[in-house]
C-alpha cells in the first residue's frame, strides 16, 4: 500500500486539531490590556499545544522519508496516534480555561503522555514491516528521547498533584528537548 494516503489524511488532521485548538481563543471583552491579560492562561496552553502538535507533524514528516511501504498494523497505528492527539484541543482548553489547576494539569500531562505511546507504537509497526536492518532502524537507532518522553511526562502527571507548575515546567521540558532538531532522519535521508 502506497503511503501518500496516509500522509495527506495525517496531515489534514493535524490540521483541523490546531484549527480546534485556535478556536478556543476567544476575543476578549474590553478594549485594555487587562482585558488581553485574562487570556494568558489559554493562550500559554494553545502555544505549549501548538509546538507540541507541530513536533509531531514535523517528526510524522520525516518518519515517512525512510517508509516504503504502509501496511494494515501501520495504518491502526497511525489513527492510534492521531486519535489521542485529536485529544489535545480538549486538555489544551480544560488547562488554560481553569488557569492551570491541578486536575486539568495533570490530565493535560495524560493527553501528551498518550500519543508520545502512540508514538513508540507507530515505530513499532514501521519497524515491524520494514525491518530491524532497515533504514529506518538505523535512523531511529537508541532513541534516547523517545524513551524518556513518556516518564517525564508522567513525572508530570504525578507532580500536577503537588505543584501544577512543576507539571507545567515538565511539560514545557519534553517540548524543549523535542524541538532540538532530531537529525537522526536527515541524515539517513540526505547525508545531512
Amino acid at each position: 500500500m502506497e503511503k501518500d494516503r496516509l500522509l495527506a489524511f495525517s496531515d489534514g488532521v493535524i490540521a483541523i486539531i490546531i484549527t480546534i485548538m485556535v478556536l478556543e481563543l476567544k476575543v476578549p471583552h474590553g478594549a485594555d490590556l487587562a482585558a488581553l491579560a485574562s487570556l494568558t492562561p489559554v493562550f500559554l496552553s494553545y502555544v505549549l499545544s501548538f509546538v507540541y502538535v507541530a513536533i509531531y507533524w514535523n517528526n510524522h514528516h520525516h518518519f515517512f522519508h525512510l517508509v516504503r511501504h504502509v501496511d494494515g498494523l501501520m495504518l491502526w497505528a497511525n489513527l492510534h496516534l492521531l486519535f489521542w492527539l485529536s485529544l489535545i484541543p480538549f486538555a489544551t482548553a480544560w488547562m488554560g480555561e481553569n488557569n492551570f489547576a491541578t486536575v486539568p494539569t495533570a490530565l493535560y500531562g495524560i493527553a501528551l503522555l498518550m500519543p508520545a505511546l502512540a508514538w513508540q507504537g507507530l515505530q513499532f509497526a514501521i519497524l515491524r514491516n520494514h525491518g530491524r536492518d532497515s533504514a529506518f532502524a538505523q535512523a531511529l537507532g537508541r532513541d534516547l528521547k523517545g524513551k524518556m518522553s513518556p516518564a517525564l511526562y508522567l513525572t508530570g502527571v504525578l507532580l500536577a498533584f503537588a505543584d501544577p507548575r512543576a507539571a507545567g515546567a515538565m511539560y514545557l521540558l519534553v517540548t524543549l528537548m523535542w524541538l532540538v532538531p532530531d537529525r537522526r532522519i536527515e541524515r539517513k535521508i540526505w547525508g545531512a
